[in-house]
């Protein structure tokens, strides 16, 4: 039975609304069932007391904000659009990590672009002060139950597995909507586990192969590794890159896969293979932040600008 996060008492939250199959045509009736779906559960979060998932949900809400899933039992996930994702060039997937929750959507610890809505909204703001039509799309990916970062779960890949499929299930859906878009996966600490295992999986040759032939860039950064021992083993036609900040702890965790445990080499190591980006002085939560090194380089791989990214 689902739970409420640290209550014990069933879960009070309805399970996802039916909606239509994610193609160009859907999209607005998509966007109008979640906002539904949101504003329901806001009133149950006001009815049972909890408070932050009501702040969290008002602020779901807000003029202009659109979801194409969304999921309010246990942790919950959500899956928010910035920009045109029918009509543009690029699609970057931002796939968070550990301890991303609905409540940690938008805010944690006063840093704004440390969260999945936050550092998709900061990734298309500055892509639009590098270009004045940059044609691109962010999508907030919380489509998996993200791991807490003191518990077992971050030491293998059983939860990244589980998001991966959800990943390459979203990835075939996306391209109903937009076939031509370049993607670019943006994929932070655990996140970059998620599309580690991605990555690895056998696409077969149906919609999954199709879509992921789109992904021209795969950035890993604050990464605790992927479970691939170099980046070719990742693609070999998408850029792999990867970075870190100088003062991100990340650096201090053993980057071991034995029997199973632990999630392989360091990405960013000379080994891995990966094309290091500067990623600057910032720390763990800091690679989105506005006016940074690391943003500027990962909204240049967002949109296929190899060219621009500084390498580390």
């Amino acid at each position: 039975m689902l739970t409420t996060a640290g209550t014990g008492h069933a879960d009070p939250y309805a399970p996802p609304a039916a909606v239509p199959s994610l193609a160009a045509s859907t999209l607005d009736v998509r966007y109008a069932a979640e906002h539904r779906s949101i504003e329901r559960a806001l009133r149950t979060a006001r009815n049972v007391g909890d408070q932050s998932r009501a702040r969290a949900l008002s602020a779901f809400l807000d003029p202009g904000r659109r979801f194409l899933f969304f999921d309010p039992r246990g942790g919950g996930r959500a899956v928010e659009v910035v920009g045109d994702l029918a009509h543009a060039r690029r699609v970057a997937v931002l796939v968070p990590g550990a301890d991303t929750t609905l409540t940690a959507f938008d805010r944690r610890g006063g840093k704004p672009w440390s969260t999945p809505g936050g550092g998709a909204r900061a990734v298309h703001a500055e892509a639009g002060a590098l270009d004045r039509d940059p044609g691109l799309a962010v999508v907030a990916w919380l489509g998996y139950a993200a791991p807490k970062t003191f518990s077992g779960d971050v030491l293998t890949g059983r939860r990244a597995d589980e998001g991966a499929h959800k990943l390459l299930d979203f990835l075939a859906a996306m391209r109903r909507v937009n076939p031509r878009a370049g993607v670019a996966l943006l994929c932070h600490s655990y996140g970059s586990v998620v599309c580690g295992r991605a990555a690895l999986d056998d696409h077969g040759t149906g919609a999954k192969a199709a879509a992921w032939r789109q992904v021209t860039d795969i950035a890993l950064y604050g990464s605790p590794g992927t479970t691939a021992w170099k980046a070719s083993d990742l693609s070999r036609t998408a850029r792999v890159w990867a970075g870190r900040g100088a003062t991100d702890w990340m650096e201090d965790v053993p980057h071991v896969r034995i029997l199973g445990l632990g999630l392989g080499p360091d990405p960013v190591s000379r080994g891995f293979g990966a094309r290091v980006f500067a990623a600057g002085s910032g720390g763990h939560s800091d690679y989105l932040r506005p006016d940074s090194l690391a943003l500027r380089d990962l909204t240049g791989i967002a949109l296929g600008d190899a060219a621009s990214v500084v390498r580390g």
